[in-house]
């Protein structure tokens, strides 16, 4: 027998350079020679032992700077204190860039810096040597700090993570890993406590609080029957609940998964921005460095000292820090502010997508509408009642799951005073066909009835089927669900459903931020289609649809749409094909679907249409902030270059090109978070 392959999961935590990241993702996927990833850093005693030693290290260097400043000690003496200073502040960066040489890293910040300062004492730049290195120290201290408070929207999701199940065997609880325990198990979840595992409540009622998955701080009363989630927490009552899923097919184990692979879609700019870093940082060393040697060369006069000054500011503006740190920043932070709202987005470049969408394709049933059906009225045929066509209806549907079946299960059970709606029936089913989109064909007791719609009815060549009069004419705003036994038509009921509450401005919502067209699929009838299309002033909407008949449409739409991206929002479940299909693929309701979150984009957890407006929003600015980013790096840089070059601005502007740009952008792209 083969033997049986594990997946083995391991958490990297402190990473807190993107660059240091992709090395290491680089190194795992093969893609890079373990060689140039460098030596790794030796961990610390302890996180608070390390930030003291870090601090007085800085705070002495500091001091001793000051002293040399302000005292104005003889030459040697001053020159002890700067270099002793120098070596306080930037001896781990020096360390760092000779390190890195032999590992083929040539051109990274640390080289950078230290060949700039390294050069500014050469020049006896004393001070300038010193001060560069210190802002440039404490820009990476803030840098740190500013990256840190921006993960914590995906550290407190990440936090829904279980750590163990209590499962009941016999009269003894056995604390264990969620990931051991099975199909069937019952595990116990006391007060407190975070349900580690998907599963059916058998034993107690309680209010659980589910704002950990959808973001809402009202808490949700659970019984005896209901389906509990990984994820909630168990706020009063003890529960005993048989665990339908395993750990790895668990929603917190997939919510997980997608939170921690989403940086791993970059956008568009931001693989542009790495790109630009790869031959951007190169360039400026060259030019640095002709501007350093070939005018002394070249131009009768010319100073050494002076213009390897000026090649030196060229260094320390060259590096891209402020662009390759605020960008990703930004979307990182947009993908967790859009979380804290209850909106999972898989990775940058379908946040990006979100910012120019064109055409927004909906499913009506469940994602416009509550999906919550009532049978409004019943229409018998002639020769027959509302209770036997109701009846008729009952039994076909006694095994289905889908919410049409339960309403008339449920209207069933009502008329026979209270009796289980599925036991009520009194039905023993031979055979039972799900005809898809047309509705089911069932042999009960020797007699064949078919419930659906009209397509249903004329392949099955159905005896006094009237269009005309128990056809959509008469269901109005709802759906006509056709019954016929023994190929006689017996009549048709008429199953409603109403919009949700904020379906209507949803739908304005997105006219407002610029999409052009929306479009509704439904596989309802013509007429039902057209009072929710009015109601909610879509552009286009095509009614009585098979499955396979709305990605037909759905591809015709998109031969058809403008250079924008294409939306398909859908409940997640029937509508896995379009949600694959579309630009982006967003999932309405999907907690705790496999569907919704393996053939999505963008899950929203919770069951309002008008997330998808809070999406595209936080989107907008993410946007807007990355280009302030972008403009403001550039222009500075560009600007300061030009002077450096010409010999105006000195190494202090040339530290806030760097540093001070760096610390900017950073701070600008932590505003996405509130977005």
């Amino acid at each position: 027998m083969e033997e049986e392959r594990r997946k083995t999961t391991y958490f990297l935590e402190g990473l807190g350079c993107a660059n240091c990241a992709a090395k290491m993702e680089g190194i795992t996927d093969g893609t890079t020679d373990r060689a140039k990833l460098g030596a790794k850093r030796e961990p610390k005693s302890g996180v608070n032992s390390g930030e003291k030693a870090e601090f007085f290290r800085l705070g002495s260097g500091a001091i001793l700077y000051l002293l040399a400043l302000i005292l104005h000690f003889p030459s040697p003496v001053e020159l002890f204190f700067f270099l002793l200073s120098y070596v306080l502040i930037g001896g781990e960066v020096v360390y760092k860039a000779v390190r890195n040489i032999f590992h083929g890293q040539l051109f990274d910040e640390n080289m950078l810096m230290t060949i700039a300062t390294v050069g500014a004492l050469a020049i006896k730049e004393y001070p300038e040597a010193v001060a560069v290195m210190f802002f440039y120290q404490m820009g990476e201290a803030f840098q740190d700090l500013a990256v840190n408070r921006s993960r914590r929207s995906i550290q407190a999701l990440l936090s829904i993570r279980p750590d163990y199940a209590n499962i009941k065997k016999n009269d003894e609880i056995v604390r264990v890993s969620p990931e051991e325990v099975t199909v069937g198990e019952l595990i116990v979840i006391k007060p407190g406590e975070r349900v580690p595992l998907d599963g059916r409540i058998v034993e107690g009622n309680s209010l659980v609080d589910t704002a950990a998955l959808t973001g809402e701080a009202i808490s949700r009363e659970l019984r005896v029957g209901d389906e509990i989630l990984s994820g909630f927490i168990n706020t009063s009552g003890l529960l005993v609940v048989e665990v339908l899923k395993e750990y790895g097919d668990s929603t917190v184990a997939k919510i997980l998964d997608l939170v921690q692979n989403a940086g791993s879609k970059k956008a568009p700019t931001e693989n542009f921005i790495t790109k630009f870093a790869r031959y951007y940082t190169p360039t400026v060393v060259g030019i640095a460095a002709a501007l350093a040697f070939l005018p002394p060369l070249l131009l009768p006069g010319a100073v050494f000292s002076t213009w390897l000054y000026r090649g030196l500011i060229f260094l320390v503006i060259s590096c891209p820090c402020a662009l390759v740190i605020s960008i990703p920043l930004s979307f990182f932070g947009g993908i967790g502010g859009a979380s804290q709202k209850g909106i999972l987005i898989k990775g940058g470049n379908y946040l990006e997508a979100l910012n120019k969408v064109d055409t927004v394709i909906f499913d009506k049933t469940g994602t416009m509408t509550e999906g919550v059906f009532k049978v409004q009225a019943i229409y018998p045929a002639t020769g027959f009642t509302a209770e036997e066509v109701l009846a008729w209806a009952a039994t076909a549907e006694s095994f289905s799951t889908h919410p049409i079946a339960q309403s008339i299960l449920t209207a069933y059970g009502q008329g026979k005073d209270g009796e289980n709606s599925r036991e009520g029936t009194g039905a023993k089913i031979q055979s039972y066909e799900e005809r898809a989109g047309l509705g089911v064909k069932v042999c009960s007791e020797g007699r064949t009835i078919l419930v659906g719609n009209s397509k249903l009815m004329e392949e099955e060549v159905v005896q006094d089927f009237y269009m005309v009069k128990y056809g959509t004419g008469t269901a109005g705003a709802g759906t006509a669900l056709h019954v016929a036994v023994e190929q006689r038509y017996v009549g048709c009921l008429v199953i409603a459903d109403q919009l949700k509450e904020d379906s209507i401005e949803t739908l304005r919502g997105l006219k407002k931020l610029g999409v052009r067209n929306l479009v509704m699929l439904t596989g309802d009838s013509q007429a039902a289609a057209a009072q929710v299309a009015a109601e909610l002033q879509v552009d286009q909407f095509y009614a009585e649809l098979l499955p396979h008949e709305k990605v037909e449409q759905m591809e015709k739409l998109y031969q058809n749409k403008g250079k924008g991206s294409l939306i398909f929002i859908g409940d997640g479940i029937n509508d896995a094909p379009g949600l694959a299909r579309a630009d982006v693929g967003v999932a309405m309701g999907g907690l705790g679907s496999d569907a919704a979150i393996e053939a999505a984009d963008v899950v929203i957890m919770t069951d309002e249409p008008s997330k998808l407006v809070t999406a595209m929003q936080v989107a907008g600015r993410t946007q807007q902030i990355v280009w302030q980013n972008i403009i403001l790096a550039l222009t500075v840089k560009g600007v300061v270059l030009i002077l450096g070059a010409a010999g105006i601005a000195t190494m202090w502007e040339a530290v806030f090109a760097d540093v001070g740009v760096a610390l900017l952008a950073v701070f600008n792209a932590m505003r996405v978070m509130k977005a």
